[in-house]
């Protein structure tokens, strides 16, 4: 029912034409630039138009980046050894040594630094040169030894003096944006340069690299596209290493392929050869779309120009197929990175544990962790918390467990990856008790919640349908001072969505636009699911065809949200025509896809599909997952096929899955409807000792065996019971007691329940009414069918006419 009244919501409120997000508020607001970019394409139907900007391909001879020494690590004659003075001057050298000595107070800062400038008198160019080579020394210094405030307040000093245009070049700029960039203080680097530019001194291409470094080093990404962006603006041309730091913002923020394929165009066009940091930035950006096929072809452009795979390429290639699931093509890398004399690392095992746990081959993923062992490699946290993850997702709670004793009787201390991964299984089971002990543990462990945490708790509130937790949730996250990011809006739109709350879901969409927030493929996904939820079939493939139009590779995910919303639309052929297509191979058939196939025939009680499915994924010996049995367990109970249920049951047991609240609702529905109905309240008790929640579906389906049985006190036992420590009664509650005690000609009885709901704040609905009128009927009794009718509005005096108008046609017809 909740399913539908979302459905019907979605159809009215669904926005084709999603506002765009505002303009970008200006780093420099007080700098007016003469020319003035074109604003970007308004937003396709549904998600942000995501295409790159079409330029007009630069026929002009290349530009050639002006030779310079580069201000950096690799041409740094000091790099990996201790500070060398240099080209400093003598009395430099004495006031760096003074200025590093811990005991040296700032106050005193203008008599030492005016011994620098006494030493050299006069405004000859060789005064000046000499005077800001020792600056940049002394600052340069004061940076290598950590003294961020000493190196500011020279810089600052400097800064002040009337000749500081003619001593501050932008090799001190850089390397003082750089120095607090390190240090975290990337808010002073970013004042700082505002305030350069405004004084007009010289800010070439070092000092914007230094503060886009700083902006992208502290996790500031957007800022470091601005700060990219006004660069170009000001006619500034970036170097090879602008470019790579700005690649590697566009992955970190999960910018759409095509725009990273633009950006390395423009770097071609400008005359930029791409180097082997590209290439490996470019293959570390396919992971997040799970662009295996892209990682592929730009390692094969990347050998065509004579670059050779190191290390650092084949372990993010491998990141890539691991993250998409691509096991085969992982272990063919491997051996190729083994046969060009690069040993597989820890980072490389990871890397393939991750790839087989995140296709649910969990026995082959522990296999590489024994090889691991035997090569001398021994498993850090990031193994341990992989395999974790991989058992939980499949339901196979107590191997998890496992691998956590495992990994603390070894003495790897968890992270907060791991505690993460443990409020995700404690909280997927409904254990919500277990779940907030090891939130607690966080601070025990000496860790800290990260945003991951946060996001992990709003999903689990979310897929309970837990709405006021989500909001609640958020509320806090914002508190302990996180800043909502890309992965927390996509959770907040599926956790909305679930919760059936699809204008919050679409609301959270609008604040990420809002917010400066690229969607990528989880946001279409999420939207999708949100769709698919409502079985709005129509806006989910419209939503796909932008997807398949370039805006962003659809994944098994994409697909697996269509079958959904296929199932929950009726739309049975269309779901048969997808699932043909995965079956053929048109479509790859992926674990995932198989077991949604599972799901969606099984929720549309299609008995022959839903085991044509299960077979299909034995068959290609892909392992299923406590969800997916849940949904054999589900069709066969509904089919009272005991045998069958009890045969998914023991191989549960057998392959170390741990049965959810689902598997248990599933039971006692089944019992719920059989000879041995009161088989359901035993199982009820069960899921209790084990310290599982019961939710509202477990409660009614007890209820319903009793009243469906004529036992009505042992079902007011349990609604007591219920109303005492489970969830709040709900209609379905009330409405299976008002019909049983009407099918006994029980009218007071029923009517006294009808009372008692609308006290407690749950509206009658028409099941309610017609339950009481139907038996009236049934038993003859029209007289007191059309009493009840007329004296309605007394017992609930909100009843519409059209209402009354509605049961009145109802008896009628009964009578007819």
């Amino acid at each position: 029912m909740q399913a539908v009244l979302m459905a019907e919501k979605l159809k009215l409120s669904l926005p084709l034409l999603l506002p765009g997000p505002p303009p970008s508020k200006p780093l420099f607001p007080d700098q007016h630039l003469s020319t003035i970019p074109s604003p970007p394409p308004p937003i396709t139907p549904l998600l942000q138009n995501l295409q790159p900007h079409t330029q007009t391909p630069n026929r002009q001879s290349p530009i050639v980046p002006r030779r310079r020494k580069r201000i950096g690590k690799s041409q740094d004659a000091n790099r990996g050894n201790p500070w060398s003075h240099g080209r400093l001057s003598p009395t430099g050298q004495r006031i760096l040594r003074t200025l590093k000595d811990p005991t040296f107070n700032l106050t005193e800062i203008d008599d030492l630094l005016v011994e620098l400038f006494e030493q050299q008198p006069g405004e000859s160019g060789s005064s000046v040169v000499s005077l800001s080579v020792d600056v940049l020394g002394i600052i340069k210094g004061l940076g290598f030894y950590k003294k961020c405030d000493a190196a500011l307040t020279v810089f600052e000093w400097v800064r002040n003096r009337k000749d500081s245009e003619l001593l501050l070049n932008s090799s001190i700029i850089a390397i003082i944006i750089s120095i607090l960039g390190k240090e975290g203080r990337v808010s002073t680097a970013a004042s700082l340069f505002h305030n350069l530019c405004k004084d007009g001194l010289d800010v070439d291409v070092y000092a914007y690299t230094s503060m886009i470094t700083a902006f992208t080093s502290n996790g500031r990404y957007r800022e470091a596209v601005m700060v990219f962006k006004k660069m170009e603006d000001a006619g500034c041309k970036p170097t090879l290493i602008t470019y790579n730091v700005i690649l590697n913002v566009y992955g970190k923020m999960g910018m759409p392929w095509n725009k990273m394929v633009g950006l390395v165009d423009r770097m071609k066009s400008a005359g930029i050869a791409l180097d082997s940091y590209t290439y490996n930035t470019l293959i570390s950006c396919c992971r997040r779309g799970n662009l295996y096929e892209e990682a592929a072809e730009v390692l094969k452009e990347m050998k065509l120009v004579g670059f050779s795979p190191d290390k650092v390429t084949y372990n993010a290639l491998l990141d890539v197929y691991g993250k998409s699931r691509r096991c085969k093509e992982a272990m063919v890398v491997l051996q190729e990175m083994e046969g060009n004399g690069f040993p597989p690392s820890i980072v490389t095992y990871n890397s393939l544990i991750s790839a087989y746990a995140r296709d649910g081959l969990l026995e082959e993923a522990l296999e590489l962790k024994n090889q691991m062992v035997e090569k001398g490699i021994k498993p850090d946290v990031f193994t341990y918390t992989t395999l974790l993850s991989g058992f939980e997702k499949a339901g196979k709670d107590e191997a998890a467990v496992q691998i956590f004793e495992e990994m603390r009787n070894e003495g790897c201390k968890p992270n907060i990856c791991t505690f993460n991964a443990l409020i995700k299984m404690h909280g997927n089971r409904g254990k919500f008790t277990e779940m907030m002990k090891v939130f607690d543990d966080i601070k025990t462990c000496q860790c800290s919640p990260d945003i991951v945490t946060w996001n992990t708790l709003l999903a689990v509130f979310g897929q309970n349908g837990m709405d006021s937790e989500v909001s609640g949730v958020f509320k806090e996250m914002k508190r302990a001072g996180f800043v909502p990011e890309r992965d927390t809006f996509n959770t907040l739109i599926s956790a909305y969505s679930r919760c059936g709350s699809f204008d919050q879901a679409m609301a959270v969409y609008k604040s990420m636009l809002e917010a400066g927030v690229t969607p990528d493929l989880s946001t279409y996904n999420a939207v999708l699911a949100a769709l698919a939820r409502g079985g709005l079939w129509i806006q989910s493939e419209k939503v796909f065809a932008e997807m398949k139009d370039g805006r962003c590779k659809p994944n098994e995910l994409t697909y697996c949200s269509l079958l959904h919303a296929y199932a929950n639309g009726k739309e049975i052929e269309r779901m048969r025509a997808l699932a043909e297509e995965i079956y053929s191979g048109i479509i790859e058939p992926r674990p995932v896809l198989l077991k949604t196939l599972v799901l969606v025939n099984s929720k549309c009680d299609l008995l022959m599909e839903t085991e044509q499915a299960f077979l299909e994924l034995r068959q290609r010996e892909f392992s299923p997952d406590i969800t997916t049995l849940n949904a054999m367990v589900s069709i066969y109970g509904r089919r009272q096929m005991v045998s069958k249920a009890n045969e998914i049951l023991d191989f549960m047991k057998s392959s170390g899955f741990t049965p959810s609240l689902a598997t248990y609702n599933s039971l006692m529905y089944m019992y719920s409807r059989s000879a041995n109905f009161d088989r359901s309240e035993e199982i009820l008790r069960e899921i209790l000792a084990k310290g599982i929640k019961p939710d509202i579906i477990s409660y009614n389906t007890v209820i319903y065996a009793y009243c469906r049985n004529g036992q009505m006190r042992d079902a007011s036992r349990v609604l007591s019971e219920m109303t005492e420590s489970g969830p709040t009664p709900d209609i379905i509650t009330y409405n299976t007691f008002i019909a049983s005690y009407a099918a006994d000609s029980m009218f007071v009885e029923a009517i006294d329940v009808v009372s008692y709901m609308i006290k407690h704040g749950c509206k009658p609905n028409q099941s309610t009414y017609n339950s009481i009128v139907d038996w009236y009927c049934k038993l003859n009794r029209r007289d007191e069918a059309s009493m009840f009718i007329n004296n309605l509005r007394k017992l609930d005096p909100h009843i519409s006419k059209d209402e009354e108008y509605r049961l009145s046609e109802r008896m009628a017809k009964k009578w007819s």
